[in-house]
Protein backbone atom coordinates (compact mmCIF):
# COMPACT_ATOMS: atom_id res chain seq x y z
CA UNK A 1 0.00 0.00 0.00
CA UNK A 2 0.94 3.59 -0.83
CA UNK A 3 1.32 5.35 2.15
CA UNK A 4 -0.19 8.64 2.70
CA UNK A 5 1.59 11.60 4.23
CA UNK A 6 0.25 13.28 7.11
CA UNK A 7 0.87 16.36 9.20
CA UNK A 8 -0.32 17.31 13.13
CA UNK A 9 -0.03 20.58 14.31
CA UNK A 10 -0.56 20.86 18.40
CA UNK A 11 0.84 17.51 18.66
CA UNK A 12 2.11 17.96 22.58
CA UNK A 13 -1.42 18.20 23.65
CA UNK A 14 -3.28 14.98 25.19
CA UNK A 15 -5.18 14.77 21.53
CA UNK A 16 -2.42 15.45 19.66
CA UNK A 17 -0.52 12.70 21.64
CA UNK A 18 -3.23 10.00 20.90
CA UNK A 19 -3.24 10.79 17.53
CA UNK A 20 0.60 10.45 17.02
CA UNK A 21 -0.04 6.95 18.54
CA UNK A 22 -2.79 5.95 16.06
CA UNK A 23 -0.72 7.28 13.02
CA UNK A 24 2.47 5.42 14.71
CA UNK A 25 0.54 1.95 14.01
CA UNK A 26 -1.36 2.62 10.81
CA UNK A 27 -0.29 0.45 7.79
CA UNK A 28 -1.22 3.37 5.80
CA UNK A 29 0.28 6.63 6.58
CA UNK A 30 3.58 8.07 7.41
CA UNK A 31 4.26 11.17 9.21
CA UNK A 32 5.51 14.26 7.45
CA UNK A 33 5.70 16.75 10.16
CA UNK A 34 4.79 16.94 13.26
CA UNK A 35 4.27 20.36 15.25
CA UNK A 36 4.74 21.50 18.99
CA UNK A 37 5.98 25.03 19.87
CA UNK A 38 7.54 23.78 22.97
CA UNK A 39 9.48 20.78 21.73
CA UNK A 40 10.69 21.71 18.62
CA UNK A 41 14.12 20.19 17.59
CA UNK A 42 13.24 17.29 20.36
CA UNK A 43 13.22 13.40 18.76
CA UNK A 44 9.33 12.29 17.95
CA UNK A 45 11.03 8.98 19.92
CA UNK A 46 11.51 10.27 22.97
CA UNK A 47 7.66 11.12 23.38
CA UNK A 48 6.10 8.75 21.36
CA UNK A 49 5.95 5.13 22.70
CA UNK A 50 7.13 3.09 19.67
CA UNK A 51 7.53 5.47 17.47
CA UNK A 52 11.43 4.45 16.02
CA UNK A 53 11.66 7.09 13.32
CA UNK A 54 14.16 10.05 13.45
CA UNK A 55 11.51 12.80 13.16
CA UNK A 56 11.56 15.89 15.62
CA UNK A 57 8.88 17.78 16.48
CA UNK A 58 9.05 21.73 14.19
CA UNK A 59 7.84 24.93 15.07
CA UNK A 60 4.10 25.84 13.55
CA UNK A 61 4.41 27.19 10.77
CA UNK A 62 1.37 27.92 8.15
CA UNK A 63 2.92 28.64 5.54
CA UNK A 64 5.61 25.65 6.21
CA UNK A 65 2.65 23.58 7.04
CA UNK A 66 1.28 24.04 3.52
CA UNK A 67 4.48 24.14 1.53
CA UNK A 68 5.11 20.83 3.16
CA UNK A 69 2.56 19.15 0.84
CA UNK A 70 1.28 16.52 3.07
CA UNK A 71 -1.85 14.48 2.02
CA UNK A 72 -3.46 15.22 5.36
CA UNK A 73 -2.91 17.95 7.75
CA UNK A 74 -4.40 17.47 11.36
CA UNK A 75 -5.35 20.97 13.44
CA UNK A 76 -4.82 19.71 16.81
CA UNK A 77 -5.18 23.61 18.48
CA UNK A 78 -7.19 25.17 20.67
CA UNK A 79 -10.24 27.49 19.26
CA UNK A 80 -9.61 30.27 17.09
CA UNK A 81 -6.24 29.66 16.29
CA UNK A 82 -6.66 27.14 12.89
CA UNK A 83 -7.61 29.67 10.42
CA UNK A 84 -4.24 30.98 9.52
CA UNK A 85 -3.26 27.34 8.51
CA UNK A 86 -6.26 27.15 6.35
CA UNK A 87 -5.49 29.93 4.81
CA UNK A 88 -1.98 28.83 3.52
CA UNK A 89 -3.64 25.65 2.50
CA UNK A 90 -6.12 27.56 0.69
CA UNK A 91 -3.69 29.82 -1.12
CA UNK A 92 -2.10 26.99 -2.35
CA UNK A 93 -4.80 25.71 -3.84
CA UNK A 94 -3.65 22.53 -2.71
CA UNK A 95 -6.06 19.16 -2.01
CA UNK A 96 -4.66 18.60 1.10
CA UNK A 97 -7.03 17.07 3.68
CA UNK A 98 -7.27 19.42 6.37
CA UNK A 99 -9.39 17.78 9.97
CA UNK A 100 -9.56 20.77 12.40
CA UNK A 101 -10.37 19.42 16.16
CA UNK A 102 -11.41 22.55 17.47
CA UNK A 103 -14.64 24.54 17.14
CA UNK A 104 -13.61 27.17 14.45
CA UNK A 105 -15.46 25.12 11.72
CA UNK A 106 -18.05 23.81 13.46
CA UNK A 107 -20.57 26.00 11.71
CA UNK A 108 -19.37 26.53 8.31
CA UNK A 109 -21.50 25.30 6.17
CA UNK A 110 -18.65 24.91 3.67
CA UNK A 111 -16.61 22.53 6.09
CA UNK A 112 -17.57 18.72 6.15
CA UNK A 113 -18.57 18.06 9.96
CA UNK A 114 -17.62 14.52 10.29
CA UNK A 115 -19.64 12.31 13.03
CA UNK A 116 -19.29 8.97 10.84
CA UNK A 117 -22.06 7.37 12.45
CA UNK A 118 -24.58 9.55 11.17
CA UNK A 119 -23.08 11.43 7.99
CA UNK A 120 -20.41 8.94 6.77
CA UNK A 121 -22.08 8.69 3.45
CA UNK A 122 -20.57 11.93 2.27
CA UNK A 123 -17.84 11.74 3.83
CA UNK A 124 -15.12 10.51 0.60
CA UNK A 125 -13.36 13.12 -1.31
CA UNK A 126 -14.31 16.01 1.50
CA UNK A 127 -11.30 18.24 2.08
CA UNK A 128 -12.41 20.43 4.75
CA UNK A 129 -13.58 18.73 7.57
CA UNK A 130 -14.45 19.85 10.96
CA UNK A 131 -14.27 17.08 13.21
CA UNK A 132 -17.27 17.42 16.13
CA UNK A 133 -16.84 18.22 19.66
CA UNK A 134 -16.55 15.50 22.30
CA UNK A 135 -19.60 16.07 24.70
CA UNK A 136 -21.82 16.93 21.23
CA UNK A 137 -20.46 13.55 19.79
CA UNK A 138 -21.69 11.90 23.18
CA UNK A 139 -25.24 13.78 22.62
CA UNK A 140 -25.72 13.37 19.30
CA UNK A 141 -25.16 9.63 19.33
CA UNK A 142 -27.64 9.31 22.45
CA UNK A 143 -30.52 11.63 20.38
CA UNK A 144 -30.51 11.00 17.10
CA UNK A 145 -31.95 7.50 16.83
CA UNK A 146 -35.25 9.03 18.56
CA UNK A 147 -34.76 12.41 17.07
CA UNK A 148 -37.91 12.33 15.16
CA UNK A 149 -39.91 11.40 18.14
CA UNK A 150 -39.51 14.72 20.47
CA UNK A 151 -41.50 16.57 21.93
CA UNK A 152 -39.41 19.36 23.88
CA UNK A 153 -35.68 20.35 23.59
CA UNK A 154 -33.46 17.62 24.71
CA UNK A 155 -31.91 17.97 28.51
CA UNK A 156 -28.01 16.88 28.68
CA UNK A 157 -26.24 16.86 31.93
CA UNK A 158 -22.57 15.57 30.68
CA UNK A 159 -19.32 15.22 33.27
CA UNK A 160 -15.67 14.88 31.52
CA UNK A 161 -12.49 13.82 32.89
CA UNK A 162 -10.00 17.05 33.43
CA UNK A 163 -8.15 16.34 30.28
CA UNK A 164 -11.32 17.69 28.24
CA UNK A 165 -9.82 20.90 29.47
CA UNK A 166 -7.03 20.52 27.52
CA UNK A 167 -3.21 21.21 29.19
CA UNK A 168 -3.40 25.09 29.52
CA UNK A 169 -3.40 25.20 33.33
CA UNK A 170 -6.90 26.12 34.61
CA UNK A 171 -9.53 25.68 37.20
CA UNK A 172 -10.90 22.88 34.96
CA UNK A 173 -7.88 20.97 34.61
CA UNK A 174 -6.32 21.20 38.10
CA UNK A 175 -6.31 18.16 40.24
CA UNK A 176 -5.84 19.75 43.28
CA UNK A 177 -9.17 21.81 43.15
CA UNK A 178 -11.19 18.68 41.59
CA UNK A 179 -10.41 16.50 43.85
CA UNK A 180 -14.00 15.29 45.87
CA UNK A 181 -15.44 17.66 43.88
CA UNK A 182 -17.64 18.34 40.53
CA UNK A 183 -17.24 21.56 38.62
CA UNK A 184 -20.31 22.85 36.87
CA UNK A 185 -19.53 25.27 34.16
CA UNK A 186 -20.94 27.66 30.61
CA UNK A 187 -24.04 25.89 32.43
CA UNK A 188 -26.16 28.37 29.17
CA UNK A 189 -24.78 28.45 25.78
CA UNK A 190 -22.05 26.00 25.72
CA UNK A 191 -20.20 25.65 22.25
CA UNK A 192 -21.40 22.22 22.16
CA UNK A 193 -25.10 23.07 22.81
CA UNK A 194 -24.99 25.40 20.04
CA UNK A 195 -23.06 22.65 17.97
CA UNK A 196 -25.66 19.83 18.29
CA UNK A 197 -28.83 22.01 18.26
CA UNK A 198 -27.42 23.51 14.72
CA UNK A 199 -26.52 19.83 13.30
CA UNK A 200 -28.72 17.47 15.16
CA UNK A 201 -31.69 19.82 13.99
CA UNK A 202 -33.30 19.70 17.44
CA UNK A 203 -32.78 22.18 20.36
CA UNK A 204 -30.57 20.83 23.17
CA UNK A 205 -30.51 22.40 26.97
CA UNK A 206 -26.13 21.32 27.74
CA UNK A 207 -24.96 20.96 31.42
CA UNK A 208 -21.64 20.77 31.81
CA UNK A 209 -19.48 19.52 34.75
CA UNK A 210 -15.48 18.40 35.09
CA UNK A 211 -14.94 15.61 37.37
CA UNK A 212 -11.47 14.54 39.25
CA UNK A 213 -10.59 11.77 36.98
CA UNK A 214 -8.29 12.19 34.12
CA UNK A 215 -10.63 10.86 30.39
CA UNK A 216 -14.15 9.62 29.32
CA UNK A 217 -17.50 11.37 29.42
CA UNK A 218 -21.00 10.40 31.24
CA UNK A 219 -23.39 11.98 29.31
CA UNK A 220 -27.12 11.28 30.63
CA UNK A 221 -29.84 12.66 28.85
CA UNK A 222 -33.39 13.29 29.18
CA UNK A 223 -36.05 12.98 26.02
CA UNK A 224 -39.79 13.86 26.10
CA UNK A 225 -41.46 12.22 23.70
CA UNK A 226 -43.99 13.04 21.22
CA UNK A 227 -45.85 9.55 21.97
CA UNK A 228 -45.75 6.78 24.27
CA UNK A 229 -43.38 4.38 23.35
CA UNK A 230 -42.54 0.48 25.17
CA UNK A 231 -39.00 0.00 26.28
CA UNK A 232 -39.05 -2.36 23.27
CA UNK A 233 -39.66 0.33 20.81
CA UNK A 234 -37.08 2.37 22.10
CA UNK A 235 -34.55 -0.50 22.09
CA UNK A 236 -35.57 -1.20 18.58
CA UNK A 237 -34.80 2.10 17.51
CA UNK A 238 -31.18 2.31 18.41
CA UNK A 239 -30.72 -1.54 17.30
CA UNK A 240 -31.72 -0.67 14.39
CA UNK A 241 -29.50 2.93 13.74
CA UNK A 242 -26.67 1.12 15.57
CA UNK A 243 -26.79 -2.71 14.52
CA UNK A 244 -23.80 -2.65 12.01
CA UNK A 245 -21.68 0.18 14.27
CA UNK A 246 -18.86 -1.80 15.42
CA UNK A 247 -17.83 1.73 17.34
CA UNK A 248 -20.89 2.12 19.19
CA UNK A 249 -21.34 -0.46 22.03
CA UNK A 250 -25.23 -0.82 23.29
CA UNK A 251 -26.01 -2.06 26.78
CA UNK A 252 -28.97 -2.59 30.10
CA UNK A 253 -27.38 -0.81 32.34
CA UNK A 254 -26.27 2.61 32.61
CA UNK A 255 -22.80 2.87 31.12
CA UNK A 256 -19.49 3.26 33.40
CA UNK A 257 -17.03 6.20 32.66
CA UNK A 258 -14.46 4.19 33.91
CA UNK A 259 -15.02 1.36 31.75
CA UNK A 260 -14.62 3.18 28.47
CA UNK A 261 -11.22 4.70 29.16
CA UNK A 262 -8.66 4.34 26.83
CA UNK A 263 -11.01 2.33 24.28
CA UNK A 264 -12.29 3.97 20.92
CA UNK A 265 -16.10 3.39 20.78
CA UNK A 266 -18.86 4.39 22.57
CA UNK A 267 -21.51 2.93 24.81
CA UNK A 268 -25.38 3.78 25.42
CA UNK A 269 -27.51 1.94 27.74
CA UNK A 270 -29.85 2.58 30.95
CA UNK A 271 -32.95 3.49 29.15
CA UNK A 272 -35.57 3.95 31.67
CA UNK A 273 -39.12 5.13 30.67
CA UNK A 274 -41.23 6.90 32.89
CA UNK A 275 -44.30 5.76 34.24
CA UNK A 276 -46.46 7.71 31.68
CA UNK A 277 -43.76 6.07 28.56
CA UNK A 278 -43.21 9.99 27.56
CA UNK A 279 -40.32 10.63 28.93
CA UNK A 280 -36.54 8.64 28.21
CA UNK A 281 -33.86 8.94 30.04
CA UNK A 282 -30.25 7.28 28.88
CA UNK A 283 -26.36 7.19 29.72
CA UNK A 284 -24.15 7.56 26.86
CA UNK A 285 -19.89 7.55 27.89
CA UNK A 286 -16.89 7.86 25.99
CA UNK A 287 -13.19 8.61 25.89
CA UNK A 288 -13.16 12.28 25.32
CA UNK A 289 -9.81 12.00 23.80
CA UNK A 290 -10.45 8.97 21.42
CA UNK A 291 -14.33 8.77 20.01
CA UNK A 292 -14.36 12.30 21.02
CA UNK A 293 -11.38 13.89 19.19
CA UNK A 294 -8.58 11.34 18.04
CA UNK A 295 -10.19 8.21 17.21
CA UNK A 296 -12.93 10.14 15.27
CA UNK A 297 -10.47 12.43 13.19
CA UNK A 298 -8.85 8.73 11.95
CA UNK A 299 -11.98 7.65 10.76
CA UNK A 300 -13.08 10.80 9.00
CA UNK A 301 -9.38 11.05 7.44
CA UNK A 302 -9.83 7.10 6.36
CA UNK A 303 -12.62 8.21 4.80
CA UNK A 304 -12.27 10.99 2.37
CA UNK A 305 -9.15 9.52 1.57
CA UNK A 306 -10.71 6.45 0.32
CA UNK A 307 -9.31 4.02 3.16
CA UNK A 308 -11.04 1.59 5.30
CA UNK A 309 -13.12 3.70 7.92
CA UNK A 310 -11.42 1.67 11.04
CA UNK A 311 -7.99 1.56 9.56
CA UNK A 312 -5.55 2.11 12.74
CA UNK A 313 -8.09 2.03 15.11
CA UNK A 314 -7.59 -0.69 17.62
CA UNK A 315 -10.73 -3.42 17.79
Amino acid sequence: MDRRRIGIVGARGYVGAELLALVSDHPGLELAFVCSRERAGQRLADHVPGYTGELRYVAPDPDAVAEAAADVVVLALPNGMAAPYVAALDARALRTVAIDLSADYRFDDAWFYGLPELNRARAEGQTRISNPGCYATAMQLAIAPLRAMLAQPAQCFGVSGWSGAGTTPSDRNDPDKLRDNLMPYALVGHVHEREVTRHLGHPVEFMPHVAPHFRGITMTVNLHLRMKMTIDEVLAAYRAMYADEPLIGLCDEAPWVSRIAGRHGAEIGGFTLSPDRRRLVLVATLDNLLKGAATQAMQNLNLALGLPELMGIPA
